[in-house]
């Protein structure tokens, strides 16, 4: 794994506005990045590719866990009116689209899991679609070998399951849905929206302050229609302490994500796979955080259990705290991770996303930042294979 500098792409950022990647800048600053990119072995791509699955499958038996257990239910902070909601998800195996994963990793050790972003992920359109057309025009530039691939299968794998849903359980018509005033996450949905209907999946969009409800407790769009099937791009987190909460196990809607992933998607994940799994090699020390910090940590990170983008982040090495990330979280509660530095190539810290589609590896993504913790403006770099 190496960082190398190469020449942008003269029209990348007409070719962006023409694609609809409309947040390749976000408040004058630049989120994707292509002065360089990353350089992986096919070796450290099948190291990052088996531990994606192994990681993936422990987080599903802590899930199996937690749905059972109505003290580890209240510990992970999901309200008691939504315990049958969550349970019954995961007891009827409601299918699951995509998610990515959070490791450190810098090509020699094993990497470490950060967190899961399980529920509401973003980074997928850059991930799945744009910096493929970067290794494309790179190559046909001569500035790429021929031979340079990519770890990426996501588009096809999208595909691939919304066309699995349609056939096995039904799904031809879905509405999709985020809140307002975020173009990221409008990008993001539009994206999916293409994925879906590239696999005649007909797509209907509402803002998820404009969704209504109905005389029966069903929820509906601007046009009154019910909503049966629906993708969120909003965090179960939010949506099980909106007044319209009590009214989501009889809206009859299939979601995706399924509310099983509220379980996966949440910081407290991560003392429970170091409890069931302990001293597995991807995974750090992580605890309850109580007030108290194990003494055998002398570094570690402060994580509330719902934190965002990094939000609420406290990292402290040998009693001094060398990083803090602002934000609203924390009034449910932290965890406390060993601290494992994230690679550094340069001035460069290095994060890699690590996508899944049902339950499958399908690709990845890295983002770098000058400062310790990975935030929603670092920068979003592209990546090739090459051995």
């Amino acid at each position: 794994m190496k960082r190398e500098l190469i020449t942008e792409r003269p029209d990348w950022r007409e070719k962006a506005n023409e694609f609809g990647f409309n947040f390749h800048t976000m408040y004058g600053e630049p989120y994707w990045s292509e002065d360089a990119y990353y350089q992986f072995s096919m070796e450290e791509v099948e190291t990052l590719e088996a531990t994606t699955e192994e990681i993936h499958q422990m987080c599903l038996q802590v899930a199996d866990k937690v749905a059972n257990s109505e003290e580890l239910l209240t510990r992970f902070q999901i309200p008691r009116h939504c315990w049958d909601f969550v349970r019954d998800s995961w007891k009827s195996s409601q299918p699951s689209l995509y998610s990515r994963l959070d490791l450190a990793y810098d090509g020699k050790g094993p990497a470490k899991l950060l967190e899961n972003n399980a529920d509401t992920p973003t980074s997928l359109y850059e991930s799945a679609f744009f910096q493929w057309i970067w290794l494309e025009d790179q190559i046909n530039a001569g500035n790429l070998p021929q031979n340079a691939d990519q770890f990426n299968s996501i588009q096809e794998k999208l595909i691939d399951r919304f066309g699995e849903m349609r056939d096995k359980q039904g799904m031809r018509y879905l509405h999709m849905t985020c809140c307002q005033d975020t173009q990221e996450d409008r990008g993001t949905v539009q994206y999916l929206q293409d994925c879906a209907e590239e696999a005649e999946i007909a797509t209907e969009f509402v803002f998820i302050e404009d969704i209504g409800l109905g005389e029966r407790g069903e929820l509906t769009d601007l046009q009154d229609q019910i909503i049966s099937n629906m993708f969120k791009l909003y965090p179960w987190e939010f949506m099980f302490r909106e007044d319209f909460s009590t009214k989501l196990a009889d809206a009859g809607i299939r979601w995706l994500e399924p509310s099983w992933k509220s379980i996966i998607s949440n910081k407290a994940l991560l003392p429970m796979l170091w409890e069931m799994f302990p001293n597995h090699p991807n995974l750090l020390p992580a605890y309850f955080y109580d007030g108290k910090v194990p003494h055998t940590l002398s570094r570690y990170v402060i994580k509330p259990l719902f934190s965002r983008e990094g939000a609420n982040i406290r990292i402290v090495e040998y009693g001094q705290e060398i990083a803090v990330a602002d934000g609203p979280y924390g009034e449910e509660g932290f965890i406390v991770q060993e601290y494992h530095p994230l690679p550094k190539f340069g001035d460069n810290y290095t994060l890699i996303g690590s996508w899944l589609v049902n339950d499958q590896s399908a690709g990845i993504c890295i983002r770098e930042d000058k400062e310790l913790i990975t935030q929603d403006l670092s920068r979003f770099y592209p990546h090739i294979i090459l051995d």
